[in-house]
């Protein structure tokens, strides 16, 4: 059997005035506390990336003694913020 949340009328009209900042910014606190407890696979994704750009990404990371893939991730969760 699954629970229920009741949510009260008072938390249901503070975040329906909530500006979408806001919300982004409380998705992503309760996001970091999440993956502190049970951290997710990681996925494997296709993207195509121009190789000229894809071989010089390469050797920047490498330059900076970094798995350009972990220097994508970073790059990725860098921009969430």
């Amino acid at each position: 059997m699954k629970s229920v949340q009741y949510f009260s009328k008072e938390y249901l009209e503070r975040c329906a005035s909530m500006k979408p900042e806001q919300i982004i910014q409380f998705l992503e606190d309760f996001r970091a506390i999440c993956l502190k407890e049970k951290p997710q696979k990681s996925r494997l994704i296709s993207i195509k990336v121009p190789g000229d750009l894809l071989q010089a990404f390469k050797v920047k990371a490498k330059l900076n003694g970094t798995p350009y893939q972990t220097q994508i991730k970073r790059l990725m969760g860098d921009w969430l913020k």
